[in-house]
């Protein structure tokens, strides 16, 4: 009868369309996707779930959502109910060797030959400025020579980091010589530095193990004196903090990038550490023999301003690439914590016309999760995996050519970002109520 009913009608049966339930409950709230039927007959009787059979005492309809159409709404319902329960701390659906498969297989060749070339470019250009500033002499050109010159030792700062990944080449002693060299120009202890970053990577996104802009626990929050919470959290003084990191490292944690012994470090790792101390020395004597050759004004100018240029450009790059985000981001312990799930807690950035000059550095999660890859192949890399991240990757706000909207980026994370609980493994950062209400 129903059939006969049907065909004289000239309607076929619509095809029963849910949204994938979730629960039982969101299984029954389907029955809301009915009231869009709107019928001239009020006997009009469909069984919305069990039996298959349409039994229909109806006239024609006005009008039936068609099945696209209903289709799409389902799709767009269901993105939102996905979108609002998204966890940022949840476990991935994919696996780190997903995101490596993902990845094209020419991204992971290191060309010695295009590195050093671009170490040519790097150091031409320090050299060109330096020249430039004392030939002009002028009060107008020096501040414009000091921004610039501290930018330039940055992008020799990048270039030793990938030195000391392994990323430059696959010849371990080039790696070596270069790294030493690029390092010490800007007073950082190669190997020292290279080894309390590997750790970093390593554990990047443990709330303990992290050991670069790691949180702090409340418990360790509350015992700083007044004096260094104000450093740490009051600008821009965490963005002075680098030599000092060098020193004496982080709240909580001791050693020292210069010492062999310091905790830092293995026993066979000795060596290295003696060999980049060394070297570090004889660039500081260096320093000093130029001062009594040329004045310390004039080496103020040349090298001293545009060194803290650079310590600033370091702090303010590494310091965003783990906070500021505009939905909190996770920090692990325990279980939790897995490599990839640290790494997908990193954020990239976009630092306009700079990007080019530091080596596309704001390429930061693939460079987190397989820091072998050469930097210039870290955009087309990130580019392949963005697929497989999907919602765990947060595509960076586009700047202008130079990245002013960063600043408030990050002062509104100093604001808000000071502690983690002393408890729990997912944990996210938490505001201190004087901290975040000071102007």
């Amino acid at each position: 009868m129903a059939s006969w009913v049907i065909s004289e009608c000239g309607l076929r049966p619509l095809p029963r369309i849910y949204a994938r339930p979730r629960t039982e409950a969101s299984c029954l709230n389907s029955r809301n996707t009915m009231k869009n039927l709107r019928f001239l007959d009020a006997n009009v009787k469909i069984p919305l779930m069990g039996s298959r059979s349409w039994g229909l005492r109806v006239s024609v309809p006005m009008s039936v959502p068609s099945v696209s159409e209903e289709g799409e709404r389902l799709k767009r319902l269901n993105g939102e109910e996905e979108e609002s329960v998204f966890d940022p701390g949840a476990p991935p659906p994919f696996k780190l060797s997903d995101v490596r498969a993902a990845i094209p297989k020419h991204c992971w060749v290191k060309d010695p030959v295009r590195s050093m070339s671009y170490v040519l470019r790097d150091v031409l250009i320090v050299f060109g400025l330096a020249v430039a500033a004392s030939m002009v002499n002028n009060w107008a050109f020096w501040p414009l020579y000091w921004v610039a010159q501290g930018t330039m030792f940055w992008a020799l700062f990048v270039l030793g980091h990938d030195c000391g990944h392994g990323s430059f080449s696959n010849n371990a002693k080039l790696n070596s010589v270069v790294g030493h060299i690029l390092h010490s120009s800007i007073l950082v202890p190669y190997h020292g530095w290279r080894i309390s970053h590997r750790t970093h990577h390593q554990n990047h996104g443990h709330v303990e193990n992290d050991e670069s802009w790691h949180p702090l626990t409340e418990k360790l929050f509350n015992s700083l004196d007044d004096l260094s919470r104000k450093f740490r959290f009051t600008l821009p003084f965490p963005m002075l903090a680098y030599p000092f990191y060098l020193w004496g490292r982080s709240p909580g944690k001791k050693g020292s990038h210069y010492d062999p012994s310091s905790d830092l470090f293995v026993p066979n790792e000795r060596k290295d550490v003696i060999t980049s101390t060394v070297c570090w020395t004889a660039m500081a004597a260096l320093l000093v023999g130029l001062n009594f050759v040329m004045g310390p004004v004039k080496m103020l100018m040349l090298y001293g301003i545009p060194y803290w240029i650079f310590v600033m450009w370091l702090d303010f790059v590494t310091y965003l690439h783990h906070h500021g985000h505009d939905d909190k981001l996770p920090w692990y312990r325990g279980q939790e914590w897995s490599y990839l799930r640290g790494g997908l807690t990193t954020l990239d950035r976009d630092y306009g016309w700079i990007n080019n000059i530091h080596h596309d550095i704001g390429t930061h999660v693939v460079h987190h999760l397989f820091p072998q890859i050469p930097h210039y192949h870290l955009i087309e890399a990130t580019e392949a995996a963005k697929p497989v991240f999907g919602k765990y990757y947060r595509e960076p706000k586009k700047s202008g050519p130079f990245p002013f909207h960063l600043l408030e980026t990050l002062m509104k994370s100093f604001k808000k970002d000071h502690y983690v609980s002393d408890t729990g493994d997912v944990v996210y950062y938490q505001a201190h109520p004087e901290i975040a209400t000071k102007k």
